[in-house]
């Protein structure tokens, strides 16, 4: 199966009231590792990969992905998470994504939709989904107890004019959500989560899905989130199943240790499918 939009997707999962987890992903193994998963699942499911993430090029990634989706059996979209550049978006639309974010979040209004409606007059005649960002998603690591540093609410006025100056498909919204592990739970604001939802019009994506506890995922799709994004837990239970045979004293013959890395990574793709409540959706 190829790739589909993943507008197509968010208007499935925003209409039946559950969530399309877009899961982070770097080389074969981990496209591999989603996809099998996802078509256990009889799950849809988005692979996403972001500047500097991806051991290979898009170009060449997006051939990798191509090639080991043909066997899969449950829509699946391709997409480029936190473009930072024209250039970058179109390289993906080149190399065959079915779904690009710019992420002008932390520039002026203006700029940001100015920009991302030019994402949109490339990206619509391909049939490729948009993603845009209003408000800024910060990192757990760069923002205070007091919720300063690198992130800002995202305004329910603005989420609407937005989105009807640059035409984008789903939208990335900030209402208490960081990326990152976060080391105790998010306070999200759910009464502005409703309010962006009614002002947008248009399915939402969760930025910083890791660590957010169950209830608050519930209830944020139940709000108008449609698509999370899963990184940061994803890369740590990699990591800490790598670390475990590195200190075990034992030869580490990496083919071994990567498989197994690789299942404890499908685990934790699976518990977000079912937390999603993607699956069986497909």
């Amino acid at each position: 199966m190829d790739f589909v939009p993943m507008a197509d997707l968010l208007r499935d999962a925003f209409a039946r009231g559950y969530a399309v987890p877009s899961i982070c992903v770097w080389n074969a193994e981990s496209v591999n590792a989603v996809l099998r998963t996802a078509s256990r699942c009889r799950a849809p499911i988005i692979l996403m990969t972001g500047p500097g993430e991806g051991l290979l090029s898009y170009k060449a990634l997006a051939a990798t992905a191509r090639a080991l989706a043909a066997d899969c059996e449950v829509p699946a979209a391709l997409h480029l998470d936190h473009g930072n550049s024209m250039e970058c978006v179109r390289a993906c639309l080149a190399a065959g994504f079915t779904s690009v974010m710019l992420d002008y979040s932390n520039k002026p209004f203006g700029e940001n939709a100015t920009a991302l409606r030019q994402v949109v007059a490339l990206a619509r005649p391909r049939g490729v989904t948009v993603e845009g960002e209003i408000g800024a998603v910060g990192r757990v690591d760069e923002v205070t107890g007091e919720g300063k540093g690198h992130t800002a609410f995202s305004d329910p006025a603005e989420a609407r004019a937005y989105v009807e100056a640059t035409g984008v498909d789903c939208l990335a919204v900030s209402f208490g959500n960081l990326h990152g592990n976060y080391p105790r739970a998010p306070r999200l604001d759910f009464g502005l989560l409703a309010k962006l939802r009614d002002a947008a019009g248009v399915p939402l994506v969760l930025h910083g899905g890791s660590g957010t506890p169950p209830e608050d995922l519930r209830r944020a799709v139940s709000l108008g989130i449609a698509k999370v994004n899963v990184a940061s837990e994803l890369n740590k239970a990699i990591r800490e199943c790598l670390m475990k045979r590195w200190t075990a004293g034992e030869r580490l013959w990496v083919p071994w240790a990567m498989v197994e890395a690789m299942e404890v990574f499908a685990a934790a793709v699976e518990k977000w499918i079912r937390l999603a409540g993607a699956e069986g959706k497909a």
